[in-house]
């Protein structure tokens, strides 16, 4: 396992740190998220660029030289630019938030490998599971020798809705979001950057932890495999979490929570579980993981998906599930109900998520011991 040599990148941090204002950042991803982040960075005086994959969704930005974000933030947002052309966008920019589905990560790095600077620090917002370790095998494999700072967020800052194409709505602003460095001793140098425009966000022990904290694994693919039926004769006119629940469906999530606490475990990781995670995010308190969602006053009013051709299936069994599986074998820990979630999916979907998915060959951790992928998530 070759490591890189980081010296001089905390002093270098710092001093983007120090640049306050004038700290160039890039929203990578024009969609509901990319959208309202850039609008608010903007309304808050930060020099903003944004790329697209996709030139067409960005004219409008182009054309009004910013977003409009209401809601928890109100105000005009200026974008200097917005661009198709990754090299350009990403030119001089110290801080690169990507805010797409963690399907597009690995195209990302592709994208990024050949223009990635030395202490460019790239925000995964969210990781999902696996996502920082997923990119930085990429960006080794393509060649890149950049030593940009690979970052993985616990989960997405906003809930937030795209109005139009230069127009966001922000509901709400998380109150706190772990982020992990790769490698974790980077971390707290990289908050002193990000804290500039987000002081939400504060540090996870490393990106195994914050890879582990994916609650959404465990809530979203189980819960609408198991209400197909019903998301597909009403077209998701009912409550998800509230009504889609039953003290049978919970349990199938809790044997889902209980083999992810379980990987964490054998990988040394301190987590909560999802009825703790209820708890602490929304104060809801139930006997069992089915009393505690449904004590859940935040969910209510929240319907379910339209389809089941939705990312609670498509995203989150590849970039959640399988790596977790995955992992599990590799490490030793049994996941049957993750695999059987997997295996209805695919039939669901007509479709093999093991092959696309993250698997411990795409995050570059294939016949690491745990002491070994410790040192690679610390020390880099």
């Amino acid at each position: 396992m070759s490591r890189t040599d980081w010296s001089g990148i905390p002093e270098y941090l710092e001093q983007v740190a120090s640049k306050g204002k004038d700290i160039v950042w890039c929203v990578a991803g024009a969609g509901h998220g990319g959208v309202s982040m850039a609008g608010h960075l903007g309304v808050m005086g930060f020099r903003v660029q944004m790329y697209n994959r996709t030139d067409e969704h960005l004219e409008a930005i182009r054309w009004y030289k910013g977003i409009d974000v209401e809601g928890a933030v109100e105000g005009f947002g200026p974008v200097r630019l917005a661009s198709s052309n990754m090299g350009e966008a990403i030119e001089g920019a110290d801080v690169v938030m990507i805010v797409t589905p963690s399907t597009a990560h690995y195209g990302m790095a592709l994208a990024m490998a050949p223009f990635l600077k030395d202490g460019q620090i790239v925000v995964l917002n969210p990781g999902r599971t696996g996502g920082a370790l997923e990119f930085r095998a990429v960006l080794q494999r393509e060649g890149c020798t950049a030593r940009a700072v690979i970052v993985e967020a616990q989960t997405f800052l906003y809930a937030s809705r795209m109005i139009k194409r230069n127009r966001g709505h922000i509901f709400r602003i998380k109150n706190s979001v772990p982020v992990a460095a790769l490698p974790s001793f980077l971390t707290p140098a990289v908050l002193k950057v990000l804290d500039v425009a987000f002081p939400q966000f504060s540090a996870g022990s490393n990106v195994l932890a914050t890879s582990l904290e994916n609650i959404g694994a465990v809530f979203h693919p189980a819960l609408t495999l198991l209400n197909a039926a019903w998301i597909e004769s009403t077209g998701g006119d009912f409550e998800y979490y509230l009504q889609g629940i039953s003290p049978s469906v919970a349990r199938i999530l809790q044997n889902i929570d209980d083999e992810r606490l379980a990987l964490a475990r054998a990988l040394g990781i301190r987590t909560v579980s999802a009825r703790e995670w209820l708890y602490l995010t929304y104060d809801a308190i139930g006997d069992d993981l089915c009393s505690a969602i449904r004590a859940t006053s935040s969910y209510a009013g929240i319907k379910a998906p339209p389809t089941v051709n939705h990312r609670y299936i498509w995203e989150d069994v590849p970039m959640s599930l399988v790596p977790m599986a995955s992992m599990g074998e590799l490490y030793g820990v049994p996941t049957p109900a993750i695999d059987l979630t997997i295996d209805l999916a695919n039939m669901m979907h007509e479709t093999d998520y093991r092959r696309t998915g993250r698997t411990v060959e795409t995050l570059g951790i294939q016949g690491m011991s745990v002491e070994d992928l410790h040192r690679l998530v610390t020390e880099g």
